[in-house]
């Protein structure tokens, strides 16, 4: 950043303006998805902050970087988006067949992985940090922290911002600050095990074939006994490899247009898999893997018909 880009864009001009934040955008994009937990939110989130960014430049007093006021417009914006969520939950799909009752709930219904190739846009040093901290098994603990100890966990352990910064940020004193902090680390998710690369890539392998022939069977046998099966924006789950069992016999039974398809991506450091029934992009599924990489943990499908677009994947395959 330039004075004469300050300046200008001060004075009016959004290219200008757009150059300023240009290196910043996809770090305050990661900044909104951690807290959001929600790859749609974050996008709507970032144009709200950038909106509001134009809008108070002149009111930047420079007595912070550039960056800090807008990590401050972004926590806050955020914040508030989880605030207001709560009020207008994400409707549901009704699946085409009768499900068996679920053994268990999933609370975070707006849930959606992060593509690891958005991460590829920033610098080298920055990606290492950002793809540990949009695990979901990472995401959904920030999810059930309260808002403003996630907030704060965000900003000083993931983004080095001090605690004086953070309580700034948030309008607390620094006090309060470090008392959330202390208490979103005590509930801060041990470090989950590095990706093991050839062993990953073989269970992906072998998930996407039974998955994809609807081999049920097959898929139990990758499962852990305790795995569990989401749905996110539906809130059932199941819980326990029969219940898991249970529910892909009723989806393969009861499925119109037959199986799927499914291309590869990566979210979260973790594989997934766009699904395709009869050629038209039908949501994601994403795995994930067990401590020693042998078999699978859980298992994540979202039904959201978009989410492919956000992978750069197409509505359809020809």
């Amino acid at each position: 950043m330039t004075s004469a880009q300050l300046d200008a864009a001060r004075s009016g001009d959004k290219e200008a303006f757009a150059a300023l934040v240009a290196p910043l955008r996809r770090e305050l994009h990661l900044h909104c998805y951690r807290i959001v937990g929600s790859v749609d939110d974050a996008d709507d989130v970032l144009q709200e902050v950038l909106l509001a960014a134009w809008q108070g430049l002149s009111g930047f007093a420079g007595r912070s970087s550039l960056r800090t006021w807008l990590y401050r417009i972004a926590t806050t914006r955020s914040l508030n988006a989880r605030r207001d969520r709560a009020r207008r939950p994400r409707p549901a799909p009704l699946p085409p067949f009768e499900p068996p009752a679920p053994s268990g709930r999933f609370d975070h219904t707006h849930l959606q992985p992060y593509p690891d190739s958005l991460v590829n846009e920033l610098d080298p040093a920055a990606q290492v940090v950002a793809r540990e901290s949009i695990k979901l098994a990472f995401v959904i603990a920030l999810q059930r922290m309260p808002p403003r100890q996630a907030a704060v966990l965000m900003l000083c352990d993931v983004l080095d911002f001090s605690v004086g910064e953070a309580a700034d940020m948030l309008s607390i004193g620094p006090t309060a600050a470090k008392g959330l902090l202390q208490r979103a680390r005590s509930a801060r998710p041990a470090p989950l095990p590095l990706d093991k690369g050839e062993d990953h890539r073989d269970l992906a392998s072998k998930f996407a074939d039974a998955f994809s022939r609807d081999d049920v069977d097959a898929v139990l046998e990758l499962l852990t006994d305790q795995c569990w099966l989401a749905m996110p924006p539906a809130s059932e789950c199941y819980v326990e490899r029969e219940a898991v069992g249970d529910f892909l016999r009723a989806s393969a039974a009861g499925r119109p247009g037959g199986s799927y398809e499914l291309a590869a991506v990566t979210a979260g450091g973790r594989p997934a898999f766009v699904c395709y029934l009869q050629g038209q992009a039908r949501g994601l599924v994403l795995i994930e893997p067990s401590q020693d990489g042998r078999k699978i943990a859980s298992i994540m499908r979202f039904l959201d018909d978009g989410l492919h677009r956000h992978f750069g994947m197409p509505d359809s395959l020809t």
